[in-house]
């Protein structure tokens, strides 16, 4: 065992006997000890995405501690599964050193790589767990946007798709077609199924053309949020507030700092 490896199992089993007297039922912190699979599962999520943010700004020093919080509810898991006779932090280790061997027989076997090696592995994981069909497996909470990505992408395999993403453009017009429609009456449930319709072709038309529409939607998200807080620094700077001003207002300062912004990506 390397120095790195022997450092790296010796933090480990550290985490592993902080988390387990965290949970002590007598001397545990109150809050840890009656936590459950299901109340701390969110955090994972939060985790993963503060993770996406530190590598998405390039901040390697916050990396480290980022990854040492999402690997924090692994072990949390873990604890509470070995606490329930059920699994421990070793079988989830197992399992994942195992599966990606299994899905590797071109590095770890004799195998040769082929595009589809991946896939038919997963496939045949998914059939020795009964879970058929061409959409078994993707996950029912995942972030919508990933989920219908990989939703379309699995029809896709399957001869299921648009031929060119100009169809899937089309397609969308049509979808905001159908919601125009609907303004009229203005059912919300009506509404909320077509407007899932748009938002589903638009993810759609993301993967037609490589683009993740996760990260698509996070890069607009900041750009307007960047737009949104200059407007209201400009703002500041003259004694005003956004909430003052009127809505013509507001959009010929927004064009101006879209401008700004514009001349700023283009130096």
């Amino acid at each position: 065992m390397t120095d790195s490896n022997s450092s790296a199992a010796r933090e480990l089993d550290r985490l592993l006997d902080v988390m387990a007297r965290l949970r002590d039922p007598e001397t545990g912190c109150p809050w840890d000890k009656v936590q459950t699979h299901a109340t701390i599962a969110p955090y994972a999520i939060e985790e993963a995405y503060e993770v996406m943010d530190a590598i998405a700004q390039q901040d390697w020093v916050a990396l480290p501690d980022e990854l040492g919080d999402l690997l924090l509810q692994v072990v949390y898991q873990a604890r509470i599964g070995e606490e329930d006779g059920r699994f421990d932090f070793a079988t989830v280790a197992k399992s994942i050193a195992d599966k990606m061997i299994r899905r590797h027989p071109h590095v770890f076997g004799d195998a040769t790589l082929d595009a589809d090696l991946w896939e038919r592995n997963k496939a045949q994981e998914r059939a020795g767990r009964a879970e058929y069909g061409a959409l078994a497996g993707i996950p029912r909470h995942l972030p919508a946007l990933t989920r219908a990505g990989k939703l379309s992408a699995r029809a896709a395999r399957v001869g299921f798709d648009w031929g060119t993403a100009v169809e899937a453009l089309d397609k969308i017009g049509e979808e905001l077609a159908e919601v125009k429609a609907e303004l009229d009456v203005a059912d919300a449930d009506r509404l909320e199924d077509e407007i899932g319709d748009v938002l589903f072709t638009v993810a759609n038309l993301a993967r037609k053309l490589k683009l993740d529409p996760e990260a698509c939607l996070r890069r607009a998200n900041d750009k307007f949020a960047r737009r949104f807080n200059d407007m209201e620094a400009l703002l500041a700077q003259r004694g005003e507030a956004l909430a003052d001003q009127d809505l013509n207002t507001l959009e010929n300062l927004w064009q101006d700092v879209k401008r700004r912004h514009r001349t700023a990506d283009s130096r």
